[in-house]
């Protein structure tokens, strides 16, 4: 049954404006996102993903407090003590640049300058003390728990040769420095990067779904970008930037290698049966 069905009295409350039948949906890995025309209703999908708005709240504040050249979902208000949990989100204009879009260099140059841009603000946002404040800071031990946590709750879970390709990309973590110099978004894949089109170029209008936002190694976002756009955008990106190398291409090949049992890591835990069967896809 349509979510717009069997939420209908609470949409319609907090989409005064809108009628329900006409309202986008959009399903993310946690929370269901229903669009209305000047703001949005996210509905978590897992009590623990609920458990989580608070947090989500606080750093959402922070980052529109900042002066980051691009829009953040500003909190509006945020229910559930005695009803469905949900939170609404100012609306920012935009949408998802497709990946076959980037057909010529003049585009891949637009997209990368502004990819760039993006990351130097969340460079310099994390020197900011209030933001360093509110953010949750990566540990140490991330990716060593991690490892443990994947081999604990996965591994059984997936076939003999998925078993050795997770413990491929499990090894390549061990390298990895301990870096929480700057702001990292944590999943900034092309679906959470919104665009407008301006005599035909794109130009970038916001970034949404903070809920991974950390203290952390920009690799992170450098390999999300290059897992949506692919190896030229990527190149194009790391040319442009002041970035520090330390192994740089290597952090985020490690990175990288990690997405899809991070994603199934978060299933298990959720109890979120069809993002954990996603995740694992290839390791069955």
């Amino acid at each position: 049954m349509s979510i717009r069905t069997t939420h209908r009295a609470l949409l319609s409350r907090l989409l005064p404006n809108d009628k329900p039948d006409d309202l986008a949906v959009r399903q993310g890995q946690f929370h269901i996102v229903v669009i209305g025309s000047d703001r949005v209703v996210c509905l978590p999908r897992t009590r623990a993903t609920a458990a989580r708005l608070p947090q989500r709240v606080a750093a959402l504040h922070a980052l529109a407090g900042l002066d980051l050249g691009f829009r953040t979902p500003e909190p509006l208000f945020q229910g559930g003590a005695d009803e469905v949990p949900f939170l609404v989100l100012s609306r920012i204009p935009g949408e998802p640049l497709k990946s076959d879009t980037l057909n010529d260099a003049q585009l891949v140059d637009t997209v990368a300058a502004q990819y760039a841009a993006l990351l130097s603000a969340l460079a310099r946002a994390g020197t900011d003390e209030t933001v360093r404040a509110v953010l949750p800071q990566a540990a140490e031990s991330r990716w060593r728990r991690f490892a443990e946590n994947v081999r604990a709750e996965l591994l059984q879970l997936m076939s003999d040769s998925g078993r050795l390709r997770a413990e491929r990309e499990l090894a390549a973590l061990d390298s990895l420095p301990h870096v929480t110099r700057a702001v990292v978004h944590g999943d900034l894949g092309a679906e959470n990067v919104l665009w407008e089109w301006t005599h035909g170029l794109p130009h970038l209008s916001g970034v949404l779904d903070w809920d991974d936002v950390t203290l952390s190694d920009p690799a992170e976002d450098l390999a999300a970008i290059g897992a949506s756009y692919g190896r030229e955008l990527l190149e194009r990106v790391l040319a442009l930037g002041s970035w520090s190398n330390h192994g740089l291409l290597s952090r985020i090949a490690a990175i990288r290698g990690t997405f899809a049992l991070q994603q199934a890591l978060y299933a298990i835990r959720d109890g979120d049966e069809e993002e954990l069967e996603d995740g694992l896809a290839d390791y069955r």
